[in-house]
């Protein structure tokens, strides 16, 4: 049995989905439920009993404490987190509670659970922290991608709020010897993503025919990896990934954004035809915008075989299809503090 943090969210949605379509193994699927975990992402596992969702804070030791217990997982991946970097600007207090308080919080419940093993259940046992590569800072356009040892440089309160929380992983390894992962991942997309993200926004937006804003001149670069490969890289450096050891996961697609919202209009208007490219609208730039992310994901090519599979063309086409599938979940989830937050803060894009 395994223990998924944020299973209800994006990742941690597919992720869930895609292990318990691939084995038998149960998991615990732990979420707080604040707005960008949704419950309807997981609903054809309602009446499977290997999907056990208990609703609860990372920051809640003693729930937390009770379920390891009676549960014992051997296994914890570590996806609760605030990653919204507008949001972060906005309001960096939950940020710091969730990811770095809320961090250490489930590290001490989880060393104090890993104590108490015996035998192969204490040498087996993992706990996978899943990160970013916003950690690293913004690179030049020519700049050699980001690699492990890459030095760190948060820009934003949220990137800052996820390299605290990887350097306390990486000091409960290094301290007390629980055996921990560490995962840096570019820009995901793809099925149940929140609409606050640049690729779900500009579906959304472009099909109510509401504009769709680009920050400063569009030419920010992300590394873009299709959420599937993301949730199968994690499951191989479960597998056999190093115990201490850092793993970069990257698609191998730089794109500006402005080329990420140019495919999106051409395969809407394949789809539905209409002229998408009239609602792009051009607004300030946020605040410290990183310029250019990119991930070198040689290293877990290398050590673990995982490469993607999906290229950015095969797994944007996806995307936008199961957007104009499910028109139900958009409406859902756009609904009330979201479409307040909008109202209120949201100018446009973010990563």
């Amino acid at each position: 049995m395994i223990l998924v943090t944020g299973g209800a969210g994006f990742i941690g949605a597919n992720f869930v989905l895609d292990w318990l379509a691939q084995s038998d193994e149960p998991v615990i699927n732990f979420d707080k439920l604040t707005y960008a975990g949704n419950l309807q992402n997981l609903v054809s596992l309602e009446r499977d009993p290997r999907h056990i969702f208990v609703q609860g804070d990372i920051n809640d030791h003693q729930k937390m404490a009770t379920l390891l217990m009676r549960f014992q997982p051997r296994a914890i991946i570590h996806l609760a987190a605030e990653s919204h970097v507008d949001r972060s600007i906005h309001g960096p207090e939950e940020f710091i509670q969730t990811n770095i308080v809320g961090t250490f919080r489930l590290l001490e419940t989880v060393y104090r659970y890993w104590k108490e093993q015996e035998g192969k259940a204490r040498q087996d046992f993992r706990f996978l922290h899943v990160s970013t590569d916003e950690v690293y800072g913004s690179l030049s356009k020519d700049a050699p991608a980001f690699t492990e040892t890459h030095r760190y440089q948060p820009n934003s309160p949220y990137s800052a709020s996820k390299a605290s929380s990887d350097q306390l992983v990486r000091a409960y390894h290094h301290t007390y010897g629980l055996p921990t992962l560490i995962t840096n991942c570019s820009n995901n997309y793809g099925a149940f993503q929140f609409p606050e993200k640049l690729i779900p926004l500009m579906i959304v937006n472009a099909l109510a025919g509401k504009p769709l804003p680009i920050y400063g001149d569009g030419q920010q670069i992300r590394d873009w990896l299709y959420v599937k490969d993301h949730c199968s890289a994690i499951r191989r450096a479960l597998e056999v990934g190093v115990p201490g050891e850092t793993y970069n996961i990257g698609g191998w697609n730089e794109k500006p954004n402005m080329e990420i919202v140019d495919t999106i209009c051409n395969l809407l208007k394949e789809f539905r035809p209409a002229d998408y490219h009239k609602l792009i609208k051009y607004v300030a730039d946020r605040p410290g915008h990183d310029r250019r992310y990119a991930i070198d994901a040689r290293k877990i090519e290398r050590e673990l075989g995982w490469r993607p599979v999906e290229t950015f063309e095969t797994g944007i086409r996806k995307t936008v299809q199961w957007y104009l599938d499910n028109q139900d979940w958009v409406a859902n989830v756009q609904s009330g503090e979201y479409r307040q937050w909008i109202e209120t803060h949201y100018q446009g894009q973010a990563e």
